[in-house]
């Protein structure tokens, strides 16, 4: 079987990530795999991992060279024959479901967020098969789209166990670590993502600034990266810390790659978005290291979190309640490996989604 994926770039992101490790699977079960994108730094992964990339400007959203892009895309598709054409956003759907429509391919599209509601987005709900990355994101599609329930597949995407597995991870990392950032014999709260408003880290400090009162050994951890545009938020976060008079309790570590040991040093892992997630990747890698979280109570996340086992959940903005549920959630022990194996890794979203690509 021949499988095409399509999306705009291939740089960081969960998108990205989802299509390179389906792409290593797919070639390690004897499947020909081929990625069209405009390029990044990812391509040279999926070439290493025996995936063929094809590069095509499926990211520009300027409608003027629509026809000639779709022209191109179709003589691409036609010369490749795939059995099945995945689309994974937006631009690129739209150029393979014109391209198509001659071929007459059979037609994947995955819904990896919640859109805005329009007809350029419509297009996600038009592949021959549905995948939606929560039961969320399927709610959605169907309350604006209508979006008939046969079409729909919920496949969550997949926690690579290999990485996050709590019985290999790095102890000389773990340790140089802790004491870099003064951890050992403290309560350690962590938050990992990019540094941005939607995850309203200032919920976060202020529940630290709660929990200092009963437990005075407790440490905030805020991991993650700052984008040029973001660093005025940034430094007003820096303040609030000041401000609280938190510097001794609360550390910004910046953006880490061995984010599996992070998780495994943390004793409560906090993902306080304001805007759902549409699936809550990060969530599910803490509980595979069996590291309770505590979220807000909206999204994918809802899926993931088995709430008094795995973690519990808060309403947005609601540092009282937050640092409540850290405390009721701390020292909780559960297979949180063994769950995320289950219903959440890589192994089942290739399962599920080749069982996608065989029916049609």
């Amino acid at each position: 079987m021949k499988i095409v994926q399509l999306l705009p770039e291939l740089d960081e992101g969960g998108v990205e990530r989802g299509v390179v490790e389906l792409s290593r699977e797919l070639v390690k079960q004897g499947y020909e795999s081929i990625v069209i994108s405009a390029g990044g730094k990812l391509v040279s992964q999926i070439e290493a991992e025996g995936g063929r990339h094809i590069l095509m400007d499926v990211c520009s959203k300027n409608v003027l060279n629509v026809p000639f892009r779709t022209a191109k895309l179709r003589g691409i598709l036609a010369e490749l024959e795939p059995d099945v054409i995945h689309a994974r956003s937006r631009v690129p759907a739209w150029l393979a479901y014109l391209a198509n429509k001659k071929l007459h391919f059979p037609f994947v599209t995955t819904v990896h967020g919640f859109n805005s509601v329009s007809p350029y987005s419509e297009v996600m709900t038009r592949g021959e098969r549905v995948i939606c990355v929560s039961n969320a994101i399927k709610h959605y599609i169907q309350e604006h789209y209508h979006t008939p329930d046969e079409k729909i597949r919920v496949i969550p995407r997949g926690i690579d166990l290999v990485k996050f597995d709590p019985q290999h991870v790095d102890h000389a990392f773990i340790r140089s670590f802790k004491k870099k950032y003064a951890l050992e014999d403290r309560l350690v709260i962590t938050t990992i993502g990019r540094i941005t408003q939607l995850k309203d880290l200032e919920t976060f400090i202020e529940a630290i600034a709660i929990l200092k009162g009963r437990f005075p050994q407790v440490a905030g951890m805020i991991v993650g990266g700052v984008r040029e545009d973001k660093k005025g938020y940034y430094a007003s976060l820096q303040a609030l810390v000041k401000e609280r008079g938190l510097e001794d309790l609360i550390c910004f570590a910046g953006s880490q790659s061995k984010v599996a040991e992070i998780y495994a040093l943390s004793d409560v892992v906090v993902s306080s978005s304001k805007k759902p997630e549409s699936f809550g990747r990060s969530v599910a890698e803490a509980i595979a290291m069996n590291t309770p979280v505590v979220a807000t109570g909206h999204g994918g996340v809802l899926d993931i979190i088995q709430e008094g086992v795995n973690g519990a959940f808060y309403p947005v903005g609601d540092s009282e309640m937050l640092a409540e549920k850290i405390v009721e959630v701390h020292g909780s022990v559960f297979d949180g490996y063994g769950y995320v194996k289950e219903h959440f890794s890589l192994e089942q979203m290739v399962e599920k989604t080749l069982a996608v690509y065989n029916s049609l």
